[in-house]
């Protein structure tokens, strides 16, 4: 069924606190439809000028979701987050619409559990996520740090010491490391594919490949 759903289709968007208000926003800006829609009128109020099209309803109610056309939307996304009870009923409405992808903001494992049972196909957790995230910066030495599900991860960084001034192949980075880099970034210059034969100065930023523990170990070798 996902393999149906066109990448530019219509997206409906139920809450527009800080979490569904970004996402709407940027769907939005990306030109992507969006239907964002929210029980309270102020805040419905405050993002109609920045979204496209904006709704109070009552998602809780089936009704009031037909009543907006919600069952013609191949994609959902629920980030109501402060009402556990609402967000699993606004899920099992939308599953009950047949709505083929459902995007579930959760707050903890146990919700996220329920609405996966409900029939959420992909769960988020945003605040887990970003936690772990920043745990990953405060060091300093990545400025940003993207996890997949099998502990593959995709950092941009300052390139440690040991391999500067030499190329790629010279500094061992994948042997020595168990890391990849895969793009480099000269000041001035666009982000360009790293080679065997790239040289990595002290000015450039990198795009590396790995584990997240071989990648702190190699975040760690020192500036």
């Amino acid at each position: 069924m996902v393999d149906r759903i066109k990448h530019d289709a219509p997206v409906l968007i139920i809450g527009l606190g800080r979490f569904g208000a970004a996402c709407a926003g940027e769907l939005d800006r990306l030109d992507r439809e969006v239907l964002a829609i929210d029980e309270g009128a102020d805040l419905v109020q405050k993002w109609s000028e920045r979204i496209t099209h904006t709704v109070q309803a009552d998602a809780r109610n089936i009704e009031a979701l037909k009543q907006i056309g919600a069952q013609d939307f191949s994609i959902a996304v629920v980030a109501v987050g402060s009402s556990i009870e609402a967000s699993v009923l606004i899920t099992a409405n939308l599953v009950d619409l047949k709505i083929p992808q459902i995007w579930a903001k959760a707050v903890s494992q146990s919700h996220g559990k329920i609405l996966a049972r409900v029939g959420a196909n992909h769960v988020i957790y945003p605040e887990a996520e970003a936690g772990e995230r920043v745990a990953h910066l405060v060091s300093g030495r990545m400025l940003d740090f993207i996890q997949f599900d099998d502990d593959f991860a995709l950092v941009k960084m300052y390139p440690p010491k040991p391999i500067r001034g030499k190329n790629l192949t010279e500094s061992g980075v994948r042997s020595r490391h168990n890391i990849t880099v895969v793009g480099v970034k000269s000041p001035g210059k666009p982000f360009t594919y790293a080679t065997a034969d790239t040289v990595v100065s002290d000015h450039d930023l990198i795009i590396v490949s790995g584990t997240s523990a071989d990648i702190e170990k190699f975040a760690s070798l020192g500036s």
